[in-house]
This record gives structure tokens, sequence and C-alpha cells, in this order.
């Protein structure tokens, strides 16, 4: 039988600590984070309740307000002629953001960063895309339009159907962020669902 060694108080074992890759929203501390801005969380509540009891002529959702400005401002650029010019537009305005990025991901190589910058850590993306599905280098989600698309159609506030959105919107301005990043993205067609899914290549 092996003999058992002594243990040397003065040198602890070392022991391999795996890393732990935190979330950006991350707190070290302890409570809810909210400690000074409880009136600031009441009002969002507050919008919450009176949104989600909103049931008529449909079920409304917190993101609604941002759905309608985004299809009020494509279809007035598709009147006009100028969704191309809109969707440059739009990736004019995220150029500082995504020329950082693409210092970030050239210099550590890491092409998820990509993702998680246009889908997981920005407003934009999570208020107006309730629920993203996070797997390595894609994100999937179902497209927030097609309930407001098809309601604006009805009543002829607009022409536009999902399918337009998504191939003169979504898909483009997701391709001329991934090109400014230094990535290519590679973003599906429309599902029968809604769902669309962009993958880093």
């Amino acid at each position: 039988m092996a003999k058992a060694q002594p243990i040397n108080a003065g040198q602890p074992a070392q022991q391999a600590t795996p890393e732990i890759k935190r979330p950006a929203h991350w707190r070290e501390q302890h409570g809810s984070g909210f400690e000074g801005r409880e009136a600031l969380l009441g009002q969002a509540m507050s919008m919450v309740i009176k949104t989600l009891n909103q049931t008529e002529p449909y079920q409304h959702h917190v993101n609604g307000a941002l759905v309608l400005a985004h299809l009020g401002a494509m279809q007035f650029a598709k009147n006009n002629g100028l969704l191309e010019e809109y969707v440059q537009h739009d990736r004019k305005m995220m150029e500082p953001v995504n020329l950082r990025i693409k210092k970030l991901i050239e210099a550590t190589g890491n092409k998820e960063l990509a993702l998680e910058a246009t889908f997981d850590i920005t407003e934009c993306h999570y208020q107006l895309v309730l629920d993203t599905r996070i797997e390595p280098g894609k994100r999937t989600w179902v497209s927030p339009f097609r309930q407001s698309v098809e309601a604006c159609a009805r009543m002829g506030m607009m022409d536009m159907t999902e399918e337009d959105v998504h191939n003169l919107w979504t898909r483009p301005r997701l391709e001329a962020y991934a090109e400014d990043m230094g990535v290519e993205f590679r973003v599906s067609d429309l599902g029968p669902d809604g769902t669309i899914t962009c993958e880093v290549l």
C-alpha cells in the first residue's frame, strides 16, 4: 500500500481554477442592482403593465412602439425610393461602434464578438426582439414585425410585407454591420414562422 504523504501546511496545494466568463451585465456586488434607481424601475414596470393590458385589436407587446417606429421609417423610405440609402444611413450611424468592435476582433481573433455586439449587449436588438437564442457562432430569433405589418396593411397604413422588411432592411443592415466589423454574416431567409438565423463565418 502506498504511504500517505504528509500535508505541508505552509504550501497549500495548487489547483487550477477555471476561468469563468461573466456576461456583460454581471455585477459583483450583492443586491438588485437598482438601489437608488427604484423610481426608474417603477416607471418601467408601470409601462410594461399598461402595455400588456392593451389586448385590442390585438395583444400589444413592450416592443410595440419600437416596431412601429421602424416600420414607419421603412415605409417612408420605400415610398421615396430610398430604402438602400436608409440602410446605408443606419450603417453610417453605427460605424464608430462597429469599427471599434473590428479592432477588438483583430486583436483577439474572436469573431464571436461581432455577434455579441450586434445581438447580446445592445438594447437596439434586445428591446426590439424579446427573445434570442444564443449559440456558438449564431443567433436565432423570430422577426418582431409580422403582427404589426399585417395590422398596418389591413388598415391601409403601409404596403410592405414581412418579407420586404427582412430582405430590404434586416438582412442588408446586418450584412453591412458585419462588413464594417471585418467579418461575414450569413443571414437566413425568413422562415415560415418568422424565424431568422444569423451566423458568423
